[in-house]
């Protein structure tokens, strides 16, 4: 009985050590940092807060990540109803000579937008660029110009496209960030998103196969674009967007240093996103919003509210908020509906989150003469 003991003892023992010895090695793998790319943004899409970052205002190439703001303008198209989905569009001259990937357009060819679109997003095909683009501001040229502009009005200080396809090119660039603002404006658009999440297709009856790069449009459960590209120039890059518990983030990698640790860092950082942050709405007492003296008004007061309660971003660990509320003693008259009084602020440690603007819940006229003696009557008639 002894021996069979020990027997039993000398078992359990080698299975341990076995299972160190495989166990150990995949932890430490588990564990390995990756690479550190060029520059990388993390953001959430509504509010566009930066939840984590390394020189995302660094300027780089980002080679075709470009055609994210040729698709951002074609989905405004569709979304203005200047364009609708099965609108045919007529190749010209401009597909003649284009390289890299293509779905074999020649001048005269009609196909519809969403073909162009798949075409773009899935295939990453630059005659499908150059055809959208010309239909859109009537030149190749003319679509930079519009796609700068577009860019500006974002926010996207720090950026400049040369061409609608993304060729490399030492006269283009941008930032991981601005690269994060253009996916939250993609992030709005829900037309383009069933092609950002597809990640095989096929145009002309199965003739052209479509392959997407950003093999997270198979992978990755909740994804909801944008795009995987590589160039000489570039290197690997990925604008990575997921959505989840309501919350949507963008993790834009830029310059990673090949094509698995793109895909592994942008998985990385959804993750941490997703783990470490929530996103809440912003409340406060109803007490605080006390009515707002007026002077020389028909009413002695006036009623304010918040103009633009949106969502704020907040650490799971810490999701306390603290509400800093400025508003005057007194308004003169007249006050308008909507007009500014003043301004509630919100902030997570001393961190601010959110400012928006108090307004007037109603209009308030100014008292005059008349109105001054026709209340004056009023009363006298009541008694």
């Amino acid at each position: 009985m002894l021996l069979l003991k020990k027997i039993v003892i000398c078992i359990i023992t080698m299975v341990c050590m076995l299972h160190s010895v495989l166990f150990l090695p995949y932890c430490a793998q588990a564990e390995e940092e990756l690479p550190e790319p060029a520059a990388y943004v993390l953001m959430e899409c509504s509010t566009g807060r930066i939840l984590s970052e390394n020189n995302s205002h660094g300027k780089l190439p980002v080679g075709s990540l470009a055609k994210l703001m040729t698709a951002l303008l074609a989905g405004e198209m569709l979304e203005s109803g200047q364009w609708q989905l099965q609108t045919e569009l007529t190749a010209s001259d401009c597909v003649n000579g284009k390289k890299g990937a293509v779905i074999w357009l020649l001048p005269g060819d009609v196909m519809t937008v969403e073909d162009l679109l798949k075409g773009l997003i899935i295939g990453n095909a630059n005659d499908a660029a150059a055809v959208l683009a010309e239909k859109i501001s009537g030149s190749s040229e003319d679509f930079v110009m519009d796609m700068n502009a577009r860019a500006f009005d974002l926010g996207m200080r720090d950026t400049r496209f040369t061409s609608p396809e993304g060729y490399d090119d030492d006269a283009s660039y941008s930032t991981a960030c601005d690269i994060g603002i253009l996916c939250c404006a993609l992030s709005e658009l829900e037309c383009l998103e069933p092609y950002f999440s597809t990640w095989r297709d096929f145009l002309r009856d199965g003739a052209t196969e479509l392959v997407n790069e950003n093999t997270f449009a198979r992978t990755y459960e909740g994804m909801i674009g944008w795009k995987a590209s590589h160039s000489e120039s570039s290197g690997w890059c990925i604008a990575a967007g997921a959505e989840k518990n309501g919350m949507r983030c963008a993790a834009v990698i830029l310059g990673a240093e090949d094509e698995d640790s793109r895909f592994a860092l942008a998985r990385q950082f959804l993750r941490d996103g997703f783990s470490k942050y929530t996103l809440t709405l912003p409340g406060f007492s109803s007490e605080f919003m006390k009515p707002v003296s007026v002077r020389g008004g028909v009413c002695s007061n006036v009623d304010v509210e918040a103009k633009d309660l949106s969502g704020i971003v907040v650490p799971k660990s810490d999701t306390a908020l603290k509400a800093v509320m400025v508003l005057p003693l007194y308004v003169h008259a007249p006050v308008e509906k909507g007009r500014k009084i003043g301004s509630i602020a919100f902030y997570n440690g001393d961190s601010l989150l959110l400012e928006t603007d108090l307004v007037a819940k109603e209009e308030v006229e100014a008292m005059t003469i008349g109105i001054a003696v026709e209340k004056i009557l009023g009363k006298l008639c009541k008694l």
